[in-house]
């Protein structure tokens, strides 16, 4: 069963006053929050609706008696097969785009934009085409920043787009023929004016290539604006189904519905499934988390009877009035979520005082990214007030006396520098040292190197010059010559 609230209402009835309270505090409360937009959001803008009385529908049938029969006609697939038809919708289409182009975001996408920076937006998917989302700051589906850039067909950037553009973008045109999009730029809407189309750019250049390597040339298609019309399949279906699933999984907590009447089918089908995660998602909540798991509808006409047990809360009224109600009651509630917190730096006391702002808000991502980042480390903790400090030339931080003085520590042996020859006995490793004691060997490391049987070198070849006194030496041979004839004298 629909609860039914009214917009109009609060100021007399008490009970609508603390239900519209409760669906303030479910928005504050909720964490994952699916949004459904239509048309009736950017009213306000001063862009028309389709299904109102003044809508796009009616208009284009007061423009155009003589050619369409319904309104809807002109938003048909089948139109391109008629000249007239085809020429009439390249005009209505680029002076939709001109007033698009004049009106500034209404207050709902705003709200819609806030949602995502308090961290509370899971996606927004709308049914509009005028790109009023991506004004304030909500990457949509059709932007090229959302697109992955190369070879074969583009992707979307499922992790950056925050609105699904479900029936295409009005500021973009696509080829149809190649299906390249570009966007929406003003000599297009001075060839769409005059009821023509102009060529794509990326065939037109297709073609010139070959003609002028003496190849015949290639067919070339004209601009269409990048929007999807009934009866139409959508360029990004594939992407934006993977988009859709991916949001299932990941278990939403509330679904808002605003300004739009719910009358096509793929829409419908969009939003029961979102509606039934949502639902089961607060069937398991606390009684106390508030009306987080609840599907609510915003919009002027009431929802049909196909809606009773998918739409658990009715609002009727303006999405603008009632999203400014919104942010009214979460600031009164819980003001904490609406704090700034601000970084202090050191700074002077006659400026700024001992302290100064330095940004206003802290990026989390990149104060956990940036910690990876070991910072070269200062010694100089530790160091007592009135002792001088010493700055080392291999650093630029100041050491205390007793830490520069200090011995290091030896590194481990598989951190020392290896020499350029590994058969050296002066800077071999402790472990070869120690079995050349057990085994006897020669201590060499005090003769020089020159004077070494090298590996692979003769000893023979090592020439040692060596100085006798012979005098000294006759000196010597007589006193002992002297010394044993005397002893066989006696």
């Amino acid at each position: 069963m629909t609860v039914t609230v009214s917009l109009s209402s609060p100021t007399r009835d008490a009970s609508s006053r603390r239900l519209l309270s409760d669906l303030s505090l479910g928005v504050a409360k909720s964490k994952k929050i699916v949004v459904v937009t239509g048309a009736g959001i950017s009213c306000s803008c001063g862009i028309p609706d389709f299904r109102s009385s003044d809508g796009l529908y009616n208009l284009v049938k007061q423009q155009y008696p003589d050619v369409v029969l319904k309104g809807r006609d002109l938003f048909d697939s089948c139109l391109f097969r008629d000249p007239t038809s085809t020429s009439l919708f390249y005009t209505f289409i680029s002076q939709l785009k001109e007033s698009v182009d004049k009106v500034s975001p209404s207050p709902t996408h705003h709200f819609i934009k806030t949602l995502d920076t308090k961290g509370k937006l899971l996606r927004s998917y709308t049914q509009n085409i005028d790109g009023l989302e991506e004004r304030v700051g909500l990457v949509g589906s059709s932007s090229s920043e959302a697109t992955s850039k190369g070879k074969g067909k583009a992707k979307l950037k499922l992790r950056d787009v925050k609105n699904v553009q479900l029936h295409g973008d009005i500021r973009r045109v696509r080829c149809s023929f190649c299906s390249a999009s570009s966007a929406f730029e003003d000599h297009h809407c001075v060839v769409f004016n005059r009821g023509m189309a102009p060529d794509c750019p990326d065939c037109t250049a297709r073609s010139q290539a070959r003609v002028a390597r003496s190849a015949r040339p290639l067919k070339i298609g004209t601009l269409r604006p990048a929007i999807v019309l009934y009866d139409e399949p959508h360029p990004q279906g594939d992407d934006i189904g993977a988009i859709q699933t991916a949001d299932l999984a990941r278990k939403p907590d509330m679904l808002i519905i605003m300004g739009t009447s719910l009358k096509v089918h793929g829409l419908k089908k969009l939003v029961k499934e979102f509606a039934k995660a949502v639902q089961a998602c607060g069937a398991g909540q606390r009684a106390d988390s508030g009306l987080r798991g609840k599907v609510i509808f915003v919009n002027m006409t009431p929802p049909s009877s196909e809606w009773d047990g998918v739409i658990d809360y009715y609002v009727e009224g303006e999405t603008d009035a009632w999203v400014e109600l919104v942010l009214d009651d979460w600031r009164k509630m819980r003001p904490a979520d609406w704090e700034i917190q601000t970084t202090l730096v050191a700074g002077t006391e006659k400026n700024s005082g001992p302290f100064k702002v330095a940004k206003g808000t802290t990026d989390c991502k990149k104060w956990i990214k940036g910690s990876k980042r070991k910072s070269p480390k200062s010694d100089q903790e530790n160091v007592p007030p009135g002792q001088p400090k010493i700055v080392s030339k291999e650093s630029k931080y100041s050491i205390s006396p007793t830490r520069a003085t200090a011995a290091s520590p030896p590194a481990s042996p598989s951190k020392r520098p290896q020499v350029s020859c590994h058969y050296s006995d002066v800077e071999c490793s402790p472990s070869k040292k120690r079995s050349g004691l057990k085994n006897n060997a020669v201590d060499r490391s005090g003769i020089p190197l020159d004077e070494r049987g090298l590996l692979f070198k003769s000893s023979k070849s090592v020439n040692v010059s060596v100085d006798i006194d012979l005098g000294a030496m006759m000196s010597v041979k007589a006193e002992y010559a002297s010394s044993q004839k005397s002893q066989r004298d006696s």
